[in-house]
């Protein structure tokens, strides 16, 4: 008969003692059967005792994660969080180096268990903490010089306590000083700091701008970007990571007004040809972490044309038509003559050749730099591109202009839609996403990145109008072959715009044609009624080949990430489903798997049958919860829940939107219900393609009937059967 359901059988440990096996009873309150422990030890004063899971992370047993305590599992007897909080608060404090410094690496450890976390902000140990590293720290300054690395070690300790403790969210960040501020600050600034306490303190000051508008005033009184590059100049990646997201964090922070000014100053300190040499150029392969953080200053640095982008152009602002002006100047080699001529003349002149830049509005083309997006950051596009790329540009208006009317490309219209186009690629203005890495090389290779990127795709269109033979009326369908061509080469991740534009010569319109016809033959749809009555007979039997792929990747399981104002320093657990699809087993682990991770290794579980519903997006409680931070609509979309009981709930954050698909699609194929995911939809077609096209081989070239064939006559008699008997 199998043991009750609230019977857990454990091994406990006590130092000194041997084991002793176990059987707790969950219905009985923690503090009984941890006297019950202590009686079989002999020890007194039970309640100064507590359980810890026996493992690397030692974490309290506590009443609300009791239930994550399986049968097998091993625990360890303990001082309780409370005792253990008041023994190392006065640990901290002692007088000797040696005792100081090992009670610092205990708290540090201990710091990332929050039941222990709590008890020690109650004693108010973080404030002890940022006093130790005000002025406590002092005292140690002039041993220095005779035991450096003993010191690092002390301050490295501090400092990582002080990151665990904060990433708990119980305590503020708006509470600390400016005293502790600037001496984080000095961490950082020094030339030559430990590592790991330069690691820290990039991390401590990167949480205080992300948190906190106050603090993000005072950290950038203390820090310049001028004392960062420095640490980009080194060959130690994480440190540039934390120094690059400090940068980025005071980005994201600053005021709209100084956002110009603060990208100014990085182009004088020459951060991008930094990071290019440095980091993207390095030897080194760039990890996942360093590679989100160059895809959000990628975005932030696009991001400062979003001002230029949602500018109209005011027709009757004199300094901005001169640069109409001058477009026309460079264009025509011709010089604004005023007294020159009658006023209809010169009007006449204009109009022509305005015309023939390619603006719409031939008399006024102020009027065209109206709409926004894209704004004045079209025009500012045109201007570049007629200034950096004369040639080019001289060449384009003069070739548009001598065509017949209806084959020449408008220049200016062109121009407008191109930029507008390149704004929604590259997404202007948009927040970064808290998953994507999608950072582009070819964007750190030179200082105005966008007005060359306009530059290479405005040649691009032009000579796909020429391939198209486009008119006019072609227009919209030109801007959708050069958007694909864009994204095509785009996705090749060029690593410079000479390689982009390489990548474009060999995306020429016959080129996309040939693309885009072998796409259509791969997902081919027959309409006729005898094949659409052959997709519905086979749909049955894809789904479920879709079904058992889904339970079978549940099987193999997922590593997910908890996500935490801490972004490096992330936390890991591991959910996979059992062979016989009954039960979700999952746990806690202390890094990143290389594979697949045992049952047995996961310590939490969860029965199928008790799962009540699959809850997405917004609707998900830890998305609720999360609602004060930095969450994103990328971040919404990644994110599902699994309801069960009556208000109990598995939160997930997926990795990417294809893990997204299989888990939603996995956990309601178990409860029943249809997958709706577009993954899902995608297989269906490729797969149910794919055996079309199989079931059809013998009919190649043979016209198939919209009606079946009339069925023949019976014959006359059957003498021609042959009977075997």
């Amino acid at each position: 008969m199998p043991p009750p359901a609230d019977i857990v059988k454990v091994a406990i440990e006590w130092p000194g003692a041997f084991p002793k096996l176990m059987e707790i009873d969950q219905k009985k309150p923690l503090s009984a059967i941890i006297k019950e422990v202590c009686e079989g030890w002999s020890l007194g004063n039970h309640e100064n005792f507590a359980l810890q899971i026996a493992d690397a992370t030692n974490f309290y047993i506590t009443e609300k994660n009791r239930n994550d305590i399986k049968n097998g599992s091993i625990l360890r007897l303990t001082t309780s969080p409370y005792q253990t909080a008041v023994q190392l608060h006065e640990r901290i404090q002692s007088s000797s180096m040696d005792a100081k410094l090992e009670a610092l690496k205990d708290l540090a450890n201990a710091s990332r268990d929050i039941t222990f976390a709590q008890e020690f902000i109650n004693l108010d140990g973080i404030s002890l903490l940022t006093q130790m590293v005000e002025s406590g720290t002092e005292r140690y300054q002039k041993l220095q010089k005779i035991m450096k690395p003993c010191f690092g070690d002390l301050l490295s300790f501090t400092l990582t306590a002080f990151v665990e403790l904060m990433d708990h969210g119980i305590v503020s960040w708006d509470t600390f000083s400016v005293a502790f501020i600037k001496k984080i600050a000095s961490y950082v600034n020094k030339s030559a700091m430990d590592t790991a306490v330069l690691q820290r303190s990039l991390a401590i000051l990167e949480s205080m701008v992300l948190n906190s508008q106050d603090l993000y005033h005072k950290v950038a009184q203390e820090i310049t970007i001028g004392q960062l590059i420095p640490h980009l100049q080194g060959t130690d990646q994480d440190i540039q990571t934390y120094t690059i997201a400090v940068i980025n964090a005071l980005f994201l922070k600053a005021p709209e007004e100084k956002r110009q000014e603060m990208a100014h100053i990085l182009a004088q300190k020459q951060l991008r040809s930094i990071i290019l040499s440095n980091v993207i150029r390095s030897p080194t392969p760039i990890n996942d972490e360093m590679a989100h953080q160059l895809y959000v200053l990628q975005v932030l640095t696009f991001n400062l044309l979003e001002d230029r982008m949602m500018t109209k152009m005011d027709p009757q602002d004199q300094a901005q038509r001169d640069i109409i002006f001058e477009l026309r100047r460079i264009a025509f080699d011709v010089e604004c003559e005023p007294n020159s001529g009658s006023i209809e003349k010169r009007k006449s002149m204009y109009t022509r050749d305005y015309k023939k830049l390619g603006f719409i509005n031939h008399v006024n083309p102020a009027v065209d730099f109206t709409q926004i997006p894209p704004g004045m950051l079209a025009l500012d596009n045109m201007l570049y591109f007629a200034r950096h790329h004369q040639d080019a540009y001289i060449r384009i208006v003069l070739e548009n202009s001598s065509r017949e009317d209806k084959h020449e490309c408008p220049f200016g219209r062109s121009s407008i839609e191109l930029t507008k186009m390149l704004c929604e690629i590259l997404k202007v203005g948009e927040l970064p996403s808290e998953n994507c890495h999608d950072f582009h090389p070819m964007f750190f290779t030179h200082d105005r990145s966008f007005e060359e990127f306009f530059c290479i795709c405005i040649q691009l269109l032009n000579k796909t109008w020429k391939e198209m033979r486009a008119t006019s009326e072609d227009f919209n369908k030109v801007m959708q072959v050069v958007r694909e061509q864009i994204m095509r080469a785009l996705t090749l991740k060029p690593n410079s715009l000479d390689q982009f534009k390489s990548r474009l010569q060999n995306l020429s319109y016959t080129e996309i044609l040939k693309i885009r016809q072998s796409e259509r033959m791969n997902q081919e749809d027959f309409q006729s009624r005898p094949i659409l009555e052959l997709r519905e007979k086979i749909q049955p039997e894809i789904m479920e080949l879709i079904k058992q792929q889904r339970l079978n990747r549940l099987c193999e399981g997922t590593c997910f990430r908890k996500i935490s104002s801490r972004r490096r320093q992330d936390k890991f657990w591991y959910c996979r489903l059992s062979p016989n699809h009954k039960v979700l087993h999952y746990g806690d682990l202390e890094e990143s798997p290389q594979g697949e991770v045992p049952h047995d290794s996961l310590q939490d579980k969860l029965p199928v049958a008790d799962i009540k519903a699959v809850i997405t997006g917004k609707d998900c409680p830890h998305m609720k919860e999360k609602g004060a931070l930095k969450q994103n609509k990328e971040v919404l979309e990644l994110a599902f829940s699994v309801l069960y009981e009556s208000d109990e709930y598995l939160n997930f954050i997926a990795p990417d939107k294809h893990e997204y698909c299989v888990w939603t699609d996995g956990l309601n194929a178990l409860l029943g219900k249809e997958m709706t995911s577009d993954y899902t939809k995608s297989d269906m077609d490729t797969l149910l393609s794919m055996e079309m096209k199989l079931r059809l081989l013998d009919l190649e070239n043979i016209q198939i009937p919209e009606a079946p064939p009339p069925i023949p006559k019976e014959p006359s008699n059957y003498d021609f059967v042959y009977d075997c008997n």
